[in-house]
Parts: structure tokens; sequence; C-alpha cells
């Protein structure tokens, strides 16, 4: 793997589940849901939060979730505060945005 501290590494993946309406996610919001995809993608791919220099995050429909929901996502998974994070809000367009 490339060393060059501006090449942008892609060192794994994991999304959050899928649910219904009132169903068993219910008690839990986006960016929370956000920090638990990240925090397993970073355990396969054997990379410690404090590694990742910025977290990209796409997330619909982010009404009611309070300020960057991409930040909160990036600090539940582990990810240090001083690192920038950013929130994409493209629709289903959201993840693609986000490795492109």
């Amino acid at each position: 793997m490339s060393k060059d501290p501006k090449d942008v590494v892609i060192v794994g993946a994991a999304r959050t589940p899928f649910g219904k309406l009132g169903g068993s996610l219910k008690p839990f919001q986006a960016p929370e849901l956000g920090g638990m995809a990240i925090k397993e993608a970073l355990k396969r791919s054997g990379i410690a939060g404090s590694e990742v220099s910025e977290t990209i995050y796409g997330c619909v429909i982010p009404a009611g979730l309070g300020q960057i929901p991409g930040r909160q996502a990036m600090w539940k998974a582990g990810i240090p505060l001083d690192r920038p994070a950013l929130t994409i809000n493209k629709v289903c367009g959201s993840a693609l945005k986000a490795v492109t």
C-alpha cells in the first residue's frame, strides 16, 4: 500500500442494516447506526480509529439528527474528534458520492 499521505485509500466497507418503520431499529438514530458500520469497517480492515485522517459519511434525510451526523458517527466509532468529518446528503447517491 502507498505511504504517500496525499493518497486516498479505502480500506474496507460496512453498511447500516435495512429496517422498516417502527421495526427493531427504531431505538437507533442514523449516526448511531453509522458509528456501528464505521466501527465494523475498521475492525474488518484491522485499522485503528486513530489512523483515520478524515470521515466522509453519506446520510439521507438528516433532519432532526443534530449537527453534522457524519461527525457524530465518526465519534461513536472511536475516531478522534480532531479529525475532519463531512456529511453528504444526496438521497440515493450519498454512498456513491462519498467514495468518488
